[in-house]
């Protein structure tokens, strides 16, 4: 099976944990856009083809040598000794499907 028809699969595979962030999507775009250019941006869907280290790892995909994640952020849900929900800030990194290749099995993580 070819890299490209691996890709696609992955890319249709069951979606990441993006909240819907309209913020956090626009920054991974800009990122995207940075490093590929404009034509990239149309390919960029949250839901399928950016995802966590651990996210590809699962699919049997690891980022590639040298490769630098995009950088996102995330609010966590906590609660207080008296009952109030705060927001809590977390930097999150994420790779594109153009950052990642398959995990050979002969070789460790």
């Amino acid at each position: 099976m070819k890299v490209t028809s691996i890709i696609k699969e992955v890319i249709n595979s069951p979606v990441s944990n993006w909240s819907g962030s309209e913020i956090t999507r626009n920054m991974i775009e800009e990122q995207i856009r940075e490093r590929w250019g404009d034509s990239e941006v149309k390919n960029y869907d949250p839901l399928r083809n950016a995802r966590t280290f651990s996210g590809w790892v699962s699919l049997g995909f690891r980022p590639k040598r040298g490769e630098r994640a995009l950088k996102s952020i995330t609010y966590l849900d906590s609660r207080d000794e008296k009952g109030h929900v705060k927001k809590i800030r977390r930097n999150c990194n994420i790779f594109y499907y153009r950052q990642v290749q398959e995990i050979n099995p002969k070789e460790n993580i």
